[in-house]
């Protein structure tokens, strides 16, 4: 019953869609909050030390991403870029994709000051079951919206 209610929040979460991109990204935000701390089982003392490492891990990653990334991923799909700027493209895409590698590096040295490094496995896989749930309801929700459009 604990597993199912995080994924029936899921679920409504999904449904409200329409609502707004934000307001999405918010209430999967906090789904992923509720699926990683029950699969995780954190202590309270160490909830209170691990979110806020998360959470700046998180905006880092969020950050590379929409600053560095979309601007160039966007480009690269236009398909219409002269061969220098495509080494150009290619070398921020490279720098960008280290610099995220190497904040889940700082991520792990950073956890193993507060959890054990079980955790930070079932941390990992954790992480890849929300990720597939979310891609899951994802598909779900678009085959839906294309059945009532036929």
């Amino acid at each position: 019953m604990k597993k199912l209610i995080p994924i029936l929040v899921l679920l409504i979460s999904f449904t409200s869609y329409a609502q707004g991109g934000e307001k999405m990204q918010e209430r999967i935000k906090a789904q992923k909050i509720a699926f990683i701390t029950e699969k995780l089982n954190l202590t309270a003392q160490e909830a209170q030390q691990f979110w806020p490492i998360y959470n700046a891990f998180e905006a880092k990653l969020e950050k590379i991403k929409s600053e560095d990334l979309r601007p160039l991923k966007k480009e690269m799909r236009s398909g219409d870029v002269s061969d220098k700027r495509a080494d150009e493209i290619l070398e921020k895409v490279m720098t960008a994709e280290a610099n995220m590698h190497n904040a889940k590096l700082q991520l792990v040295e950073d956890l193993k000051k507060v959890l054990s490094s079980k955790k930070i496995i079932k941390l990992k896989a954790a992480e890849d079951q929300f990720n597939q749930v979310l891609l899951d309801k994802l598909k779900e929700f678009r085959e839906r919206r294309r059945n009532r459009k036929n």
